[in-house]
């Protein structure tokens, strides 16, 4: 069963980016900063109150340690370090967690970290170092290390389809600092072509293989609330069916 997934609770201090309470409703899984590129503890308090208030499960998402960066540039950093990073941030959330009477329910890496994660052998594996301690699925892409790693180590695996940024042509992400507004019909055409077709148009006019587990869309995109509208809508039928 396909499910939608957003990244939640990446405001900072008095700073807030995306409507978290306009899209929580309208979504399955939530995916919360843990603090090293957004976030705090009072907003990962109250997005874990904002999720189980909807009866969303919750995910972490950790981060390289760039708050000033949004976590999306790249670092030179160890296989060890980038496990203990990950433990923190996780840990964390699930302090939260426990607090409210739920679970962890899986992780998804953040933004330059899922990057390397998926072509870093060390990285890849520096995340399974983590996940071992907390035993929970971790989220990625097909025909990248996350699928070769992450169920080579023992962990489940649940393939996401982005549904508000683009593909280049080998099938990676084109990942920018900042997400334009992007067409809610679109995105809604999209997301149904990678349900039933397991396949995606790149920048370049051509198909490259995805596979929709779970359908991503990012708060900070400025439509955000937008498309997940759009895209429940039109592949509503899909999870029915399922």
């Amino acid at each position: 069963m396909t499910m939608i997934n957003c990244d939640m609770g990446e405001g900072f201090g008095l700073y807030k980016i995306g409507d978290d309470a306009g899209i929580m409703p309208l979504i399955d899984i939530a995916n919360v900063a843990c603090g090293f590129h957004a976030s705090d503890f009072n907003h990962m308090r109250a997005t874990v109150k904002l999720a189980k208030l909807h009866g969303v499960k919750v995910g972490a998402h950790p981060s390289l340690p760039d708050l000033q960066g949004f976590g999306r540039r790249e670092m030179k950093i160890s296989r060890e370090e980038i496990t203990n990073c990950l433990i923190y941030q996780i840990g964390a959330l699930k302090g939260f967690l426990e607090a409210e009477g739920m679970q962890l329910n899986h992780i998804k890496p953040h933004g330059s970290l899922y990057g390397m994660a998926a072509r870093m052998d060390d990285i890849a594996n520096g995340v399974c170092d983590a996940a071992d301690v907390f035993k929970v699925p971790l989220l990625g892409m097909i025909n990248t290390l996350h699928d070769k790693v992450y169920p080579a180590r023992g962990h489940k695996f649940i393939a996401e389809f982005y549904t508000d940024l683009e593909y280049n042509d080998d099938g990676g992400l084109i990942i920018t600092r900042e997400h334009d507004a992007k067409d809610p019909v679109r995105a809604a055409a999209r997301s149904v072509r990678a349900i039933k077709e397991g396949k995606v148009e790149s920048v370049g006019g051509k198909d490259v293989a995805v596979r929709a587990d779970t359908i991503c869309i990012h708060s900070d995109t400025p439509n955000a609330v937008a498309i997940v509208k759009a895209v429940r809508e039109a592949v509503q039928p899909y999870l029915d069916a399922a």
